[in-house]
Protein backbone atom coordinates (compact mmCIF):
# COMPACT_ATOMS: atom_id res chain seq x y z
CA UNK A 1 0.00 0.00 0.00
CA UNK A 2 1.69 3.28 -1.07
CA UNK A 3 0.89 6.34 1.12
CA UNK A 4 1.51 9.97 0.07
CA UNK A 5 1.71 11.24 3.19
CA UNK A 6 0.10 15.44 2.50
CA UNK A 7 1.17 18.22 5.54
CA UNK A 8 4.71 17.84 6.74
CA UNK A 9 3.81 20.20 9.61
CA UNK A 10 4.12 19.49 13.20
CA UNK A 11 1.90 16.74 13.25
CA UNK A 12 2.21 15.28 9.52
CA UNK A 13 6.74 14.87 9.97
CA UNK A 14 6.43 12.54 13.26
CA UNK A 15 3.54 10.55 12.01
CA UNK A 16 5.67 9.75 8.25
CA UNK A 17 8.52 8.77 10.23
CA UNK A 18 6.42 6.10 12.04
CA UNK A 19 4.95 4.59 9.48
CA UNK A 20 8.55 4.41 7.50
CA UNK A 21 9.71 2.28 10.65
CA UNK A 22 6.59 0.17 10.77
CA UNK A 23 7.60 -0.75 7.05
CA UNK A 24 4.78 1.19 5.53
CA UNK A 25 5.62 2.88 1.65
CA UNK A 26 5.47 6.86 2.75
CA UNK A 27 6.47 9.76 0.63
CA UNK A 28 5.80 13.09 1.84
CA UNK A 29 4.70 16.53 0.48
CA UNK A 30 3.84 20.00 1.58
CA UNK A 31 2.00 22.82 0.23
CA UNK A 32 5.26 25.13 1.35
CA UNK A 33 8.99 24.67 0.83
CA UNK A 34 10.50 22.79 4.27
CA UNK A 35 14.18 22.89 5.15
CA UNK A 36 16.03 19.78 4.42
CA UNK A 37 16.37 19.52 8.67
CA UNK A 38 12.81 19.29 8.91
CA UNK A 39 12.61 16.76 6.37
CA UNK A 40 15.44 14.89 7.04
CA UNK A 41 14.51 10.99 6.62
CA UNK A 42 11.19 11.71 4.46
CA UNK A 43 11.12 10.52 1.08
CA UNK A 44 9.60 13.78 -0.58
CA UNK A 45 7.19 13.56 -3.81
CA UNK A 46 8.28 17.09 -6.10
CA UNK A 47 4.11 17.63 -7.20
CA UNK A 48 0.41 16.85 -5.89
CA UNK A 49 0.58 14.96 -9.72
CA UNK A 50 3.04 12.25 -8.62
CA UNK A 51 1.41 11.98 -5.12
CA UNK A 52 -1.98 10.92 -6.81
CA UNK A 53 -0.31 7.91 -7.78
CA UNK A 54 -0.49 6.32 -4.32
CA UNK A 55 -3.67 3.70 -3.32
CA UNK A 56 -4.08 6.18 -0.04
CA UNK A 57 -3.75 10.12 0.34
CA UNK A 58 -3.14 11.16 3.59
CA UNK A 59 -3.66 14.84 4.91
CA UNK A 60 -2.45 16.79 7.87
CA UNK A 61 -3.36 19.96 7.00
CA UNK A 62 -4.52 22.75 9.31
CA UNK A 63 -8.48 22.90 8.44
CA UNK A 64 -10.67 22.41 5.60
CA UNK A 65 -10.21 25.13 3.74
CA UNK A 66 -6.51 23.58 3.68
CA UNK A 67 -8.29 20.14 2.51
CA UNK A 68 -10.17 21.63 -0.25
CA UNK A 69 -7.94 23.63 -1.82
CA UNK A 70 -5.45 20.26 -1.98
CA UNK A 71 -8.00 17.64 -3.39
CA UNK A 72 -9.09 20.54 -6.16
CA UNK A 73 -5.16 20.26 -7.65
CA UNK A 74 -5.36 16.75 -6.92
CA UNK A 75 -8.71 16.15 -8.52
CA UNK A 76 -7.95 15.88 -11.83
CA UNK A 77 -5.35 13.09 -11.18
CA UNK A 78 -7.15 10.94 -8.98
CA UNK A 79 -8.73 7.56 -9.77
CA UNK A 80 -11.29 5.06 -8.32
CA UNK A 81 -10.23 2.51 -6.06
CA UNK A 82 -8.21 4.88 -3.77
CA UNK A 83 -9.05 6.43 -0.34
CA UNK A 84 -8.68 9.98 1.11
CA UNK A 85 -7.73 10.02 4.90
CA UNK A 86 -8.29 13.28 6.32
CA UNK A 87 -6.19 13.22 9.72
CA UNK A 88 -6.46 16.28 10.36
CA UNK A 89 -9.19 18.86 11.72
CA UNK A 90 -12.19 20.03 9.85
CA UNK A 91 -15.50 21.09 9.49
CA UNK A 92 -17.82 18.01 9.58
CA UNK A 93 -19.85 19.27 6.68
CA UNK A 94 -17.30 19.71 4.20
CA UNK A 95 -16.70 16.08 5.25
CA UNK A 96 -19.68 14.65 3.81
CA UNK A 97 -19.38 16.69 1.19
CA UNK A 98 -16.05 15.39 -0.23
CA UNK A 99 -17.00 12.32 0.71
CA UNK A 100 -20.25 12.08 -1.20
CA UNK A 101 -18.19 13.50 -3.84
CA UNK A 102 -15.67 10.81 -4.20
CA UNK A 103 -18.19 8.12 -4.07
CA UNK A 104 -19.33 9.51 -7.23
CA UNK A 105 -16.28 8.73 -8.29
CA UNK A 106 -15.80 5.40 -7.00
CA UNK A 107 -12.84 7.03 -4.31
CA UNK A 108 -13.30 5.73 -0.51
CA UNK A 109 -13.32 8.65 2.11
CA UNK A 110 -12.30 8.25 5.73
CA UNK A 111 -11.88 11.20 8.40
CA UNK A 112 -10.18 10.43 10.75
CA UNK A 113 -8.61 13.09 13.38
CA UNK A 114 -5.96 12.95 16.18
CA UNK A 115 -5.54 13.97 19.35
CA UNK A 116 -2.58 13.91 21.44
CA UNK A 117 -0.62 16.20 20.35
CA UNK A 118 3.55 15.92 18.80
CA UNK A 119 4.15 13.81 21.47
CA UNK A 120 1.66 11.02 20.59
CA UNK A 121 2.70 11.48 16.85
CA UNK A 122 6.30 10.09 17.71
CA UNK A 123 5.36 7.54 20.30
CA UNK A 124 2.41 6.52 17.89
CA UNK A 125 -0.31 7.06 20.95
CA UNK A 126 -2.65 9.26 18.97
CA UNK A 127 -6.46 8.35 19.95
CA UNK A 128 -7.85 8.27 16.58
CA UNK A 129 -11.56 9.11 15.87
CA UNK A 130 -12.77 7.79 12.50
CA UNK A 131 -15.70 8.43 10.14
CA UNK A 132 -16.61 6.70 7.08
CA UNK A 133 -18.24 4.07 5.15
CA UNK A 134 -17.38 0.54 7.04
CA UNK A 135 -15.39 -0.92 3.85
CA UNK A 136 -13.05 2.37 3.46
CA UNK A 137 -12.27 2.35 6.95
CA UNK A 138 -11.24 -1.27 6.94
CA UNK A 139 -8.43 -0.63 3.88
CA UNK A 140 -6.97 2.09 5.97
CA UNK A 141 -7.09 0.65 9.41
CA UNK A 142 -3.68 -0.75 9.50
CA UNK A 143 -2.03 2.83 9.02
CA UNK A 144 -4.47 4.10 11.72
CA UNK A 145 -2.98 1.35 14.12
CA UNK A 146 0.25 1.65 13.36
CA UNK A 147 -0.42 5.59 14.12
CA UNK A 148 -2.13 4.84 17.69
CA UNK A 149 -5.75 3.84 18.71
CA UNK A 150 -8.46 3.95 16.01
CA UNK A 151 -11.97 3.90 16.79
CA UNK A 152 -14.48 3.80 14.13
CA UNK A 153 -17.44 6.31 15.42
CA UNK A 154 -19.78 6.53 12.61
CA UNK A 155 -20.21 7.70 9.02
CA UNK A 156 -18.17 9.93 7.01
CA UNK A 157 -18.44 13.25 8.95
CA UNK A 158 -18.52 11.28 12.44
CA UNK A 159 -14.79 11.61 13.08
CA UNK A 160 -14.54 15.53 12.67
CA UNK A 161 -17.66 16.02 14.83
CA UNK A 162 -15.70 14.27 17.73
CA UNK A 163 -12.92 16.00 17.57
CA UNK A 164 -14.42 19.22 17.38
CA UNK A 165 -16.09 17.98 21.07
CA UNK A 166 -12.87 16.48 21.58
CA UNK A 167 -11.14 19.98 21.35
CA UNK A 168 -14.12 22.13 23.12
CA UNK A 169 -12.97 19.27 25.86
CA UNK A 170 -9.51 20.76 25.83
CA UNK A 171 -9.96 24.32 25.36
CA UNK A 172 -12.00 24.01 28.55
CA UNK A 173 -9.44 22.13 30.35
CA UNK A 174 -6.68 24.13 29.37
CA UNK A 175 -8.67 27.12 30.61
CA UNK A 176 -9.06 25.42 33.79
CA UNK A 177 -5.57 24.51 34.41
CA UNK A 178 -4.62 28.48 33.27
CA UNK A 179 -7.05 29.52 36.50
CA UNK A 180 -6.27 27.04 38.69
CA UNK A 181 -2.34 27.72 38.65
CA UNK A 182 -2.91 31.60 38.69
CA UNK A 183 -4.69 31.55 41.66
CA UNK A 184 -2.04 29.36 42.82
CA UNK A 185 0.64 31.45 42.61
CA UNK A 186 -1.27 34.38 43.49
CA UNK A 187 -1.70 32.40 47.19
CA UNK A 188 1.43 31.46 47.27
CA UNK A 189 1.74 27.88 46.73
CA UNK A 190 4.27 26.62 44.13
CA UNK A 191 3.00 25.21 41.06
CA UNK A 192 5.15 22.38 40.77
CA UNK A 193 4.10 21.37 43.96
CA UNK A 194 0.19 22.09 42.91
CA UNK A 195 1.01 19.41 40.17
CA UNK A 196 2.77 16.52 42.24
CA UNK A 197 -0.15 16.87 45.00
CA UNK A 198 -2.53 16.11 42.83
CA UNK A 199 -1.54 13.37 40.22
CA UNK A 200 -3.35 10.57 40.97
CA UNK A 201 -6.18 12.34 42.18
CA UNK A 202 -9.55 13.16 40.09
CA UNK A 203 -7.89 17.05 39.18
CA UNK A 204 -4.79 15.30 37.50
CA UNK A 205 -4.96 15.47 34.03
CA UNK A 206 -2.31 15.22 30.65
CA UNK A 207 -3.28 19.29 30.59
CA UNK A 208 -2.19 19.38 34.49
CA UNK A 209 1.31 17.50 33.60
CA UNK A 210 2.00 18.67 30.36
CA UNK A 211 -0.13 22.02 29.71
CA UNK A 212 0.70 23.25 33.08
CA UNK A 213 4.46 22.66 32.60
CA UNK A 214 4.47 25.09 29.77
CA UNK A 215 2.57 27.46 31.75
CA UNK A 216 4.72 27.42 34.93
CA UNK A 217 7.74 27.39 32.59
CA UNK A 218 6.11 30.76 30.63
CA UNK A 219 7.45 27.94 27.51
CA UNK A 220 5.15 28.08 24.60
CA UNK A 221 6.42 27.10 21.76
CA UNK A 222 3.64 25.34 19.89
CA UNK A 223 2.47 21.43 20.00
CA UNK A 224 -0.66 22.88 19.45
CA UNK A 225 -1.20 26.84 18.12
CA UNK A 226 -3.28 29.29 19.77
CA UNK A 227 -4.96 30.02 16.46
CA UNK A 228 -5.76 26.10 15.92
CA UNK A 229 -7.79 26.12 19.36
CA UNK A 230 -9.53 28.89 18.26
CA UNK A 231 -10.68 27.38 14.68
CA UNK A 232 -11.87 24.42 16.55
CA UNK A 233 -13.57 26.55 19.09
CA UNK A 234 -15.20 28.08 16.46
CA UNK A 235 -16.55 24.98 15.07
CA UNK A 236 -17.84 23.96 18.30
CA UNK A 237 -19.72 27.02 18.81
CA UNK A 238 -21.42 26.08 15.27
CA UNK A 239 -21.95 22.45 16.02
CA UNK A 240 -23.95 23.96 19.20
CA UNK A 241 -26.01 27.07 17.39
CA UNK A 242 -26.77 23.97 14.96
CA UNK A 243 -28.00 22.25 17.87
CA UNK A 244 -29.93 24.78 19.55
CA UNK A 245 -27.37 24.80 22.37
CA UNK A 246 -26.01 27.79 24.07
CA UNK A 247 -22.58 26.88 25.94
CA UNK A 248 -21.17 29.12 28.43
CA UNK A 249 -17.71 27.98 29.31
CA UNK A 250 -17.32 27.66 25.38
CA UNK A 251 -18.14 31.48 24.78
CA UNK A 252 -15.58 31.97 28.15
CA UNK A 253 -12.92 30.14 26.23
CA UNK A 254 -13.27 30.89 22.52
CA UNK A 255 -13.22 35.13 23.65
CA UNK A 256 -9.76 34.22 25.81
CA UNK A 257 -8.59 32.52 22.78
CA UNK A 258 -9.66 35.25 20.61
CA UNK A 259 -8.17 37.82 22.81
CA UNK A 260 -4.87 36.49 22.26
CA UNK A 261 -4.98 35.94 18.60
CA UNK A 262 -6.07 39.31 18.53
CA UNK A 263 -2.92 40.50 20.54
CA UNK A 264 -0.64 38.68 17.91
CA UNK A 265 -0.26 35.48 19.94
CA UNK A 266 -1.84 32.78 17.08
CA UNK A 267 1.33 30.85 16.99
CA UNK A 268 2.09 30.01 20.39
CA UNK A 269 0.98 27.31 21.72
CA UNK A 270 -2.63 26.57 22.92
CA UNK A 271 -1.63 26.96 27.03
CA UNK A 272 -0.50 30.42 26.24
CA UNK A 273 -4.18 31.00 27.69
CA UNK A 274 -2.33 31.37 30.54
CA UNK A 275 -0.47 34.45 29.51
CA UNK A 276 -3.45 36.15 28.85
CA UNK A 277 -4.78 35.53 32.22
CA UNK A 278 -1.35 37.35 33.62
CA UNK A 279 -1.91 40.34 31.62
CA UNK A 280 -5.53 41.22 32.69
Amino acid sequence: MQIALLGLGLMGRPMARVLLAKGFQVKGWNRSVLSPELTSGIPLLGSLEAAAQADVLLLMVSDSAAVNEVLQRLWPYLRAGQVVLDMGSSDPEDSRRLARQLKARNIGWVDAPVSGGPEGAENATLAIMAGGDLGDYERVRPILEALGRPTHVGEAGAGHTLKVINQLMVGLYIEAVAEALFLAERQGLKPRKVQEALKGGFADSKVLQIHGSRMIERRFVPGARVKTQLKDLRLAQKLAQQAGLKLPHLESALGFYAELEAQGDGDLDHSALFKRLESR
